[in-house]
């Protein structure tokens, strides 16, 4: 348990009545980023240069911001982790943070981008260790380490987000491999840590924030925790840091099930998915007030691993993610805020098991980036526009 979480961490995601639906419609439209005349989507695929080709490596998209600004990292041939930013008119910058290691599996990792340009992320030196880093919109980087963050391999800073305003979210290994949830505040850098109530205190368990979506302009927080018995439960945490925790209807009470919380957007709904008692894959929307809607995306596998996999709710409430069929494919999804479905595969994506088109992040206007695998087992960008 105490290895899945650690690489985890490391690599670290409703029908109208018949007079309202013209109107239902529009909202659909406009909510998906659809054009008026009705056009189709486009995807355009890409590689940053240098990402390697074998098997689990190439290029990993993680974010996108509304000025459609794409950033995430890559994989070389020596299997080391770099980061790109790739603009709108289509160029890509690689970077790598000062002091990231060059062994494989090290190097760096971005993981979420503001609307101002700055990025956040991780970055894995020589020995093994990760430390929090934010590079800002001119390219200039700083490094940090949350207090309390072990300096043992694979222990170290996780940063997750960043905020419009340049607060950034995360979480920490310390010495004793035991996760802590922080807040680094802006513009000075001072850092909150903090557990999530009822997070276990054995190696490998503890307090996780989520992932490239993890915090909000009101410094809202989400994540979850793994608790004594290594099931996992999701929280809220409010700008005042009182923290609430939840579970999905339906999730599982075993090791290794329960409930996720990875992405919320600015009103402050949640999204993730949920293990059921028989290791399926299930999403969830929990909205502000606290209501928790559960979905299947029509398709998704009801095998053990398989099931529907939400990665990102936009401020539309649109939320975008993955399901994994029976055969053990990936497959791209939205979901409207009515509820209804709207599933895709990038040309080019791999029909074999493990294989397929994974959905990473969307922005407000609709744009949707991530990854596909092709039938080599290698990783390609995509951005799928309306």
């Amino acid at each position: 348990m105490i290895s899945d979480h650690l690489a985890f961490s490391t690599l670290h995601a409703a029908a109208r009545r018949k007079g309202a639906l013209a109107l239902c419609a529009a909202l659909c439209l406009l909510a998906l980023g659809l054009s008026a005349s009705g056009r189709e989507p486009t995807i355009i695929t890409f590689d940053a240069p240098g990402a390697g080709t074998g098997p689990g490596q190439g290029t990993f998209p993680e974010g996108i911001s509304a000025a459609r600004a794409i950033m995430g990292f890559y994989l070389d041939t020596n299997n080391v982790y770099h980061g790109f930013l790739r603009a709108r008119d289509r160029t890509i910058t690689t970077f790598d943070a000062p002091g990231a290691g060059m062994g494989a599996g090290q190097g760096t990792l971005a993981a979420g981008i503001n609307p101002a340009g700055a990025i956040t992320g991780m970055y894995t030196d020589a020995s093994y260790v990760n430390h929090g880093f934010v590079r800002a919109p001119d390219g200039t980087f700083t490094r940090f380490d949350a207090p309390g963050a072990g300096t043992g391999a694979l222990q170290g800073t996780i940063a997750g987000n960043i905020n419009p305003a340049g607060a950034i979210a995360g979480n920490y290994w310390d010495s004793s491999n035991l996760s802590h949830g922080f807040l680094r505040r802006a513009p000075h850098g001072t850092f909150t840590t903090f557990d999530a109530p009822g997070a276990g205190t054995d190696p490998g368990q503890g307090t996780f924030t989520g992932w490239l979506a993890c915090i909000n302009p009101a410094m809202a927080i989400a994540g979850y925790y793994l608790d004594a018995g290594n099931v996992n439960h999701g929280f809220l945490r409010a700008r005042d840091g009182t923290i609430t925790t939840f579970d999905a209807p339906g999730a599982g009470t075993g090791a290794g099930q329960g409930t996720f919380a990875w992405s919320i957007n600015a009103a402050g709904a949640i999204t993730a998915p949920y293990v059921d008692e028989s290791n399926v894959n299930r999403g969830y929307l929990r909205a502000p007030d606290g209501t928790i809607t559960t979905f299947d995306v029509p398709g998704a596998g009801t095998g053990a691993g398989q099931g529907t996999y939400p990665q990102n709710v936009n401020l539309a409430g649109v939320i975008t993610g993955n399901y994994w069929d029976s055969s053990g494919m990936a497959h791209g999804f939205l979901r409207a805020p009515d509820g209804t479905f709207t599933t895709f595969d990038v040309p080019g994506a791999g029909a074999g098991s493990g294989q397929g088109t994974f959905p990473y992040s969307n922005n407000s206007p609709g744009g949707i980036t991530g990854w596909y695998v092709d039938a080599s087992g290698a990783r390609h960008g995509f951005l799928r526009s309306p």
